[in-house]
């Protein structure tokens, strides 16, 4: 606009100057003219003519170029405050709840694997080379100790119970032998080195027997079977593998009628009335964690359960890539909910409660100056306020400056006071 006065300025101006230039030469043709009336015109008169003009030109080009003085601006809105309709606050779902004072009590949060307990589980195993006779169990069949699991036959078992047998006949043939040797030498009927040759030959057989009983026992081989042994001396080269302790079998590996080799895994039984829960701890949560402290365990599968648990194992150094410590959670698990490689969640609370001011997550939202929330001043007015926020606990947060106890913050629709906050910001294009 200022570009359009200018022009105009300069329009008139340049009007003023022909018409004095003409007027003089009018002057000048009018003194020169053969008729003898000339009509003279002040030179003076024009130039005075000239000067108002320009006056004129140069005021009416100051007063369009220059804008008129504002009035004084009314008091300004302040500009944290927000005002919507009855209608506007009901569509936005706005919600409120009372700024809370109370103990507060930081905590954090891991993810976790859940895993049975290893100092209660056993991997059952051939120690000799056989086939498999029969099986007696299936995976999720709990067991107590002793159950046999499955029968196996095997040909090493048979030579061992062979040698077995051997050594006890030698055995008890040598036992008569020192007996009537030692009967003899009391009525001087044999010499003395006698005596001491079938006592070494006695001691050679309870060597003897003892060696064929350890392999046996080696091989699996347990105290019934070796009283069968002695009791009906007939071998039948099977031999059971049983459950190492009370427990659940949670894993089978064999078939009727395969052959399994010495060291092959067979089943793992495992006592799940204790499991363990593994979590990784963030770096900068490791001042949190100490050793015996109570913690609680929640469960994908079961999310409103809360299952207490205790840190029983705390790493001494981090993973170098992830930068984790870890940690193991022993939990009483009676009614076998946890089960191994379910996901989990550690919670671990601090040791200090704190008398602090706590408002929701959800009444927060992240501003040009840090964080916001909102408060409401009326029905249908609300104040941004900037606050500044301590520890989290779950879906609390501890607030520190910005709020007093009991004044009314937005838990929900604060989404949409924000915008609102956004929308004044922008600025009409010209």
């Amino acid at each position: 606009m200022h570009g359009r006065v200018g022009l105009r300025a300069q329009y008139r101006l340049r009007a003023v100057v022909t018409m004095a230039i003409f007027a003089y030469s009018l002057e000048q043709f009018d003194q020169n003219s053969e008729y003898g009336t000339p009509m003279k015109m002040p030179f003076a008169a024009v130039a005075l003519i000239l000067v108002g003009l320009l006056g004129g030109a140069t005021g009416c080009s100051r007063d369009q170029a220059e804008p008129p003085e504002a009035s004084a601006p009314a008091a300004a809105t302040n500009s944290d405050l927000i005002h919507l309709s009855a209608d506007a606050v009901a569509q936005a779902g706005i919600e409120v709840q009372p700024v809370a004072r109370g103990q507060f009590r930081v905590h954090r949060e891991f993810p976790a694997t859940v895993q049975p307990n290893e100092n209660e589980l056993a991997e059952v195993t051939a120690l000799v080379r056989g086939r498999v006779v029969d099986v007696y169990v299936d995976v999720g069949r709990d067991v107590k100790k002793g159950t046999p699991l499955t029968k196996l036959h095997s040909t090493e078992l048979g030579l061992a119970e062979s040698a077995y047998l051997k050594a006890s006949a030698k055995l008890h043939e040598a036992d008569l032998s020192y007996e009537r040797a030692r009967d003899l030498y009391q009525h001087k009927a044999i010499s003395q080195a006698e005596l001491q040759r079938r006592e070494a030959e006695h001691r050679t057989a309870q060597a003897e027997a003892r060696e064929a009983q350890n392999r046996l026992e080696l091989l699996g081989v347990q105290s019934p079977e070796l009283q069968r042994l002695d009791r009906e001396h007939t071998i039948k080269a099977d031999v059971p593998l049983r459950a190492p302790f009370d427990g659940r079998v949670i894993m089978r590996n064999i078939t009727r009628g395969e052959v399994v080799e010495t060291a092959q895994k067979l089943f793992t039984v495992a006592d799940l009335s204790h499991v363990w829960v593994v979590a990784n701890v963030p770096e900068k949560d490791v001042r949190f964690i100490r050793k015996e402290q109570t913690v609680e365990v929640m469960a994908a599968a079961y999310p409103q359960a809360v299952f207490p648990g205790r840190i029983t194992y705390i790493s001494d150094v981090l993973d170098p890539a992830t930068r984790t410590m870890r940690l193991r959670v022993t939990v009483e698990n009676p009614e076998r909910k946890l089960k191994p490689e379910m996901f989990a969640t550690v919670r671990v609370f601090s040791d200090q409660n704190q008398d602090v001011l706590s408002v929701p997550l959800a009444a927060v939202q992240s501003g040009p100056a840090g964080k916001i929330v909102f408060v409401q001043r009326q029905a249908d007015t609300f104040e941004m306020r900037t606050v500044k926020l301590a520890e989290e606990s779950g879906e609390v947060v501890a607030v520190l400056d910005g709020l007093h106890e009991g004044e009314p913050v937005v838990t929900k629709g604060s989404f949409v006071l924000k915008s609102e906050i956004e929308h004044r910001k922008i600025e009409p294009v010209p």
